[in-house]
């Protein structure tokens, strides 16, 4: 586990708890509880949850059998594990009783919180992404580095997909060669792997299946991995043989669209001012009804998380802020293109978070 300052991240947890009113977060499993304690649980049906009271020692309420997982954090935290016949919702309710607003984790499951909502009837409950998002959204020097070292690793598979054949071989065998890249890279393990070839390229999301790779296919490579918490994402266009014209002027208006997310990226700029960057560049190109998701989206302890570039979000980038700039045309029934990299702003602007050639690449 990688030291961060914990005390001080719930410092900062309890003085915006102060000045919003919120008396305790309950926080399940997800990216929170790592945030403030080091442990990531497993996302079991066994409830575990971090109670952090504004005037009082907070409680890692976990399954016993997990305790042994979860490092010591003496003045951090305490755990309160219990055993398969306890009521673990009865010992939530027991450390927050007094509390009459509560913040609840995004990711906690619904028959958590349905029974904590019976067992507290008197209190109200809110999202605590309000609150803790203010903080994950700023890296720290320690996170920011994190970042750096999983967008290397993640710059590393694109240099050898370079000399990787795609002919002949199927989306999902690719995509499981790609994700042992990913590890034998320096990622603890592979978050995923599109590999959208052809007409499969159109659907941004598409999931590796069982069509073949041939000549005259441009593919979408788009993956990522995870390094001691922290998350890669990336994105690179292939194409087997010799790209034709189309296919080069489709990926020279997206790498020009991406150009112009990133400068407009900086301190102090709305996020949606960097979607906004990119597609004027597609409409203009006549693409604009094919640029079909948001320019980009926040990363760190998940792969999405605050900020997220697109219209409507005018909450101002500050520096600490990780995101990708991932713009894409997609074309029904032919191809399409994306080009992502993660970006860090700093105080005079951004710091590009990987560094794989971003030309259209040509493999066998």
């Amino acid at each position: 586990m990688v030291p961060f300052d914990y005390p001080a991240r719930l410092r900062r947890a309890r003085e915006l708890m102060t000045a919003r009113g919120v008396d305790a977060l309950l926080l399940s499993v997800g990216a929170d509880l790592p945030y403030f304690t080091g442990y990531r649980a497993m996302p079991l049906e066994r409830l575990t949850m971090l109670v952090l009271p504004v005037d009082a020692p907070a409680t890692l309420v976990l399954p016993a059998f997990e305790a042994p997982r979860v490092t010591p954090l003496p003045g951090v935290f305490s755990l309160e594990p219990w055993e398969e016949t306890d009521d673990p919702l009865s010992l939530v309710a027991g450390l927050c009783r007094s509390a009459r607003r509560l913040g609840v984790g995004d990711t906690t499951w619904s028959v958590f919180l349905l029974g904590l909502q019976s067992s507290l009837a008197g209190a109200e409950f809110s999202a605590a992404s309000a609150l803790v998002g203010e903080l994950r959204r700023r890296k720290d020097a320690g996170e920011a580095d994190l970042l750096r070292q999983a967008g290397a690793a993640a710059d590393r598979v694109v240099a050898r997909l370079d000399h990787t054949r795609f002919a002949g071989k199927t989306e999902r065998e690719l995509a499981a060669e790609i994700a042992a890249m990913v590890v034998a890279e320096g990622h603890e393990s592979a978050a995923f792997s599109i590999v959208a070839s052809g007409p499969n390229g159109a659907s941004p999301h598409h999931e590796a299946g069982s069509r073949v790779i041939s000549p005259g296919d441009a593919v979408v490579v788009d993956f990522g991995g995870r390094l001691h918490g922290y998350h890669s994402d990336i994105t690179r266009t292939f194409f087997v043989g010799d790209p034709p014209a189309r296919v080069r002027k489709v990926h020279a208006v997206v790498a020009a669209a991406q150009e112009a997310g990133v400068a407009a990226s900086g301190p102090g700029v709305p996020a949606q001012e960097v979607d906004r960057a990119a597609r004027r560049v597609i409409a203009a190109a006549g693409f604009g009804s094919h640029f079909t998701h948001r320019t980009g989206h926040g990363i760190g302890l998940e792969e999405h998380e605050a900020p997220y570039l697109v219209e409507g979000n005018a909450v101002p980038l500050e520096p600490g802020m990780a995101f990708s700039v991932e713009p894409g045309v997609y074309l029904p029934g032919e191809f399409g293109v994306r080009l992502e990299d993660i970006v860090l702003v700093t105080g005079g602007g951004v710091e590009r978070l990987n560094g794989a050639p971003r030309h259209l690449h040509s493999v066998d």
